[in-house]
């Protein structure tokens, strides 16, 4: 499981005309089972997402493809952590510990 944490590094007047496309870009993702939630930092000076997966290699080049990233007005920062213990409707996200 990852924390994927989001940090603007440019003005919102530059992150807002690519807000649709990273919506899509998000949109996808949850499409693939990927992302579990997502939503703005308060105050707004970024994100964070939380995604399932055990492949870090694979979730960088996810981030990587966001069009925050490669419109150059954010930075990811990628935290792994096992979900040894969750809610009863996040169940099927479980991790053994290792």
């Amino acid at each position: 499981m990852f924390v994927l944490e989001l940090t603007y590094t440019a003005p919102l007047d530059r992150v807002e005309p690519l807000l649709g496309a990273h919506v899509d870009w998000l949109d996808a993702s949850y499409g693939t089972g990927v992302f579990i939630a997502s939503g703005r930092k308060v105050p707004r000076d970024g994100g964070v997402i939380l995604a399932a997966g055990d492949d870090r290699a694979a979730i960088e080049r996810l981030v990587a493809t966001d069009p925050f990233v490669t419109g150059g007005v954010c930075a990811y920062r990628i935290t792994e952590f096992t979900a040894t213990k969750t809610a009863p409707g996040l169940a099927p996200y479980r991790q053994e510990q290792a």
